[in-house]
């Protein structure tokens, strides 16, 4: 009976339950979890979900929301709904693909500055002193001007992937200096020492020794880097720079649905409600991941 009590006892307190115990407790956390559970869902299921297709001409041009159209008909007749339903996908797939891949060159730059020193880490993060010099929009654009023009050549053929390493850039070099200072610290602790010890080679010490310590502060990041995102692409969209028609954007739908802000505010407000709702979630995620990874507030 002891036994089991105490293998009872271990497996409650073991650590995935207790971030869970401590996640739960964020109530605002959990629902933005769910809410964005669902529009995962919607994006997967997308071309079953939307009632229409997002290129035919389904009602009289700018027609208010009604029972056939829920949200509206744009400029060009096509169903409002339909096509952010159908932008889900485009935004969130610019958003998880591109911070992805800021996350593996920001990581992989973080844990060899931190763990070599010396001249290799002034040179990395020199390079991420340039990339965080400029705003993170001006530098998208840049990066999206520099595609463009390959594209026109004939080297790049997708808006979506442009977008996507335009993005990505400038969520580089803040994850690389996050990781670096938790590998300074975490280099010096005793099993490193040991593993050294034992001519265990460095990338098995970064890989296995050194990564799992900054795993929570990089998920933390990870999850409202996405909204920030989701925010640039949408912006690069509404400048014109970024995915094309008739791809239904949401920065793209705002841009060419302003000029009928008047007459037709529906329009702009479910575009850029969508926008506003997806980006808030991400982050009020991000905060209750922060508060349950965090074990300075760790309870009972």
């Amino acid at each position: 009976m002891t036994a089991a009590a105490e293998a009872q006892s271990n497996l409650v307190r073991s650590p995935l339950y207790e971030f869970w115990r401590r996640f739960r407790r964020q109530k605002i956390a959990v629902v933005a979890g769910l809410f964005l559970i669902a529009l995962i869902f919607v994006a997967i299921f997308a071309d079953f979900i939307a009632p229409y297709s997002i290129v035919d001409m389904v009602g009289i041009p700018i027609d208010p929301p009604s029972a056939d159209n829920w949200l509206g008909v744009d400029e060009l007749g096509r169903d409002v709904l339909s096509r952010i339903i159908v932008g889900t996908r485009i935004s969130l797939s610019i958003g998880f693909l591109s911070v992805t891949v800021g996350a593996i060159v920001g990581v992989t730059l973080g844990l060899i500055a931190g763990f070599y020193g010396g001249k290799l880490d002034n040179i990395i993060m020199r390079f991420c002193d340039v990339l965080l010099s400029f705003p993170g929009i001006v530098l998208a654009i840049a990066m999206m001007a520099m595609l463009l023009a390959l594209r026109i050549q004939g080297h790049l053929l997708i808006d979506i992937a442009n977008v996507v390493v335009a993005v990505a850039l400038f969520s580089v070099p803040v994850f690389a200096r996050l990781v670096r200072g938790s590998t300074l610290s975490l280099k010096t602790s005793v099993y490193v020492d040991a593993a050294r010890a034992i001519g265990v080679r460095d990338s098995v010490i970064m890989l296995r020794h050194i990564l799992p310590g900054t795993l929570p502060s990089i998920i933390v990041y990870f999850s409202m880097r996405i909204g920030t995102a989701i925010l640039t692409a949408a912006s690069l969209g509404f400048l014109g720079v970024g995915v094309q028609p008739p791809s239904p954007e949401w920065g793209r739908m705002l841009a060419d649905s302003r000029s009928y802000f008047e007459g037709a505010p529906h329009l702009v407000l479910y575009p850029g409600l969508a926008i506003f709702v997806t980006v808030l979630a991400f982050n009020l995620l991000g905060d209750g991941l922060r508060d349950a990874l965090d074990p300075k507030l760790k309870q009972g």
